[in-house]
């Protein structure tokens, strides 16, 4: 599979003791690069897996009554980055945790949280020299106070969708486990369903050369901004009203497809501007739009507020705009795909897109022409949303409109280059401008099926796993 290239890694032969210490510097780069893909050469097309404990195993597997399930962490493969300064490293994320489909007529659509006090984290890794990877150290997201946030859902204020936590056993969970639900705020006896406004639905990642990291997530979204030990700095969102923010998205971002907010962030190469890709179409206005191929990227500068809109074409409607990572000052690449395993469907689309910036229109600075820019939609086209417009008249009403979409090349089919089996692709390690990182979610090894939490299963035997693969691309 792997033809590595190691052109643009070696500079030169030794200097003698004449080499200035920013020529020392970049031999022992150099050779940091190269040992870090002699290591990759060890990594077949079957990838190699990370590694995981286990949280529970006392559960019975829902499509098993028999027999119990693990529940691991794992979990890593929400978002991937390169970490900044040491080339065989790189950083994963975890999601909110653990968590299944499940509802009641009591109290509503939900998620069943089977480790609810579960902290999201970011795991720093280390690819050995004989291919293995190695889990360095684990970084748990925490308030600005310092406690551990968690997976919960936020309130409705702050981009809560009305999702009711559950228990295991199908309990809501409640703010005091101990008493019964009540949810009379005038009652002494007040105990309502328990919501977390820190709480993170964790979907990209981006590690700053300061030690600091950014963490975008399908809650608000919200954009929040962790030191070197996981402790919350500050955070970006759609609202006007959380006084943590001191800027803030366009409001329209409020509007995401609930479990399908920022599923990507990325940081320009002058660390200077956040980048973030939303999952799919947006119910901007309403959820009669949401299953589109029209999707956002935005960028903002963290410490401006500076804010720019461009549009992505998907391939198919509603699929999932996984990842996204940082070529150059416009140029990223992005993973698309669906939510197929491959050996359910030959036709599962898990790819990787070269896109820039520079060939869309910045939605936030086009004007006249039947456009106007709506404090809570956004652009209106003739009175419609985009999202409205390519609805109703496709992409071409939004050309007319003198609106385009970012280009995008296809960089690699990952169906094609490893026979991918997994159906969530969500990390990408750009390791050099021939050398891609790809790494999967595997939700923590557990899986729902109408409503019954059960292991995560590849085929008949193999439970699902974190799992990197090493591919060549082509990025000229």
């Amino acid at each position: 599979m792997k033809n590595l290239k190691f052109r643009h890694l070696l500079a030169g032969g030794v200097l003698g003791l004449a080499l200035s210490f920013n020529a020392i510097y970049a031999q022992a780069n150099d050779q940091a690069n190269v040992s870090v893909l002699k290591a990759t050469q060890k990594i077949d097309r079957n990838g190699v897996r990370l590694p995981y404990t286990v949280l529970r195993s006392d559960m019975l597997d829902g499509l098993k009554p028999n027999q119990n399930m693990e529940v691991r962490n794992g979990g890593f493969g929400s978002a991937m980055t390169a970490h900044p300064t040491v080339a065989n490293q790189f950083y994963a994320l975890t999601d909110r945790g653990p968590n299944a489909k499940y509802s009641t007529k009591a109290y509503g659509k939900g998620k069943i949280f089977p480790t609810p006090d579960y902290t999201p984290r970011i795991g720093l890794f280390e690819l050995q020299q004989d291919g293995s990877v190695k889990l360095v150290k684990t970084i748990l997201l925490r308030r600005p106070d310092g406690t551990r946030i968690t997976g919960l859902p936020n309130s409705s204020a702050l981009g809560g969708t009305g999702e009711t936590p559950y228990h295991n056993d199908g309990s809501p969970i409640l703010k005091n486990g101990e008493k019964p639900f009540n949810n009379d705020a005038s009652s002494p006896d007040y105990n309502p369903i328990r919501k977390d406004d820190y709480g993170l639905d964790g979907e990209g990642l981006v590690a700053v050369s300061d030690g600091t990291f950014w963490v975008s997530d399908e809650y608000g979204p919200h954009m929040v901004h962790f030191d070197s030990e996981g402790k919350e700095i500050e955070r970006i969102n759609a609202f006007r009203a959380d006084k943590r923010c001191k800027v803030n998205l366009p409001a329209e971002f409020a509007n995401r497809r609930p479990n399908r907010g920022m599923e990507g962030l990325a940081i320009t190469p002058d660390e200077k501007t956040l980048v973030g890709i939303m999952q799919s179409t947006m119910r901007n206005p309403n959820k009669s739009v949401q299953k589109l191929d029209a999707t956002r990227i935005v960028t903002i500068d963290p410490q401006t507020g500076a804010v720019s809109q461009f549009l992505y074409k998907q391939e198919k409607t509603a699929n999932s705009n996984s990842e996204i990572v940082a070529v150059s000052p416009t140029k990223f690449l992005v993973i698309e795909r669906d939510g197929k395993f491959l050996n359910k469907d030959a036709k599962a689309q898990k790819h990787v897109y070269l896109i820039d910036l520079s060939t869309g229109t910045d939605l936030e600075k086009v004007s006249g022409n039947g456009l106007k820019q709506d404090e809570k939609l956004g652009l209106l086209i003739n009175g419609m949303t985009v999202e409205q417009a390519v609805q109703k008249g496709g992409w071409e009403m939004l050309e007319a409109a003198g609106i385009k979409p970012v280009s995008k090349k296809l960089v690699v089919d990952m169906v094609k280059e490893v026979g991918y089996p997994h159906d969530k692709m969500e990390g990408l390690w750009l390791i050099n401008e021939t050398t891609l990182g790809v790494l999967n979610d595997d939700d923590f090894a557990s899986w729902s099926t109408k409503g019954k939490l059960h292991q995560k299963m590849l085929n008949d035997t193999m439970i699902d796993g974190n799992t990197l693969y090493i591919v060549d691309i082509k990025l000229d």
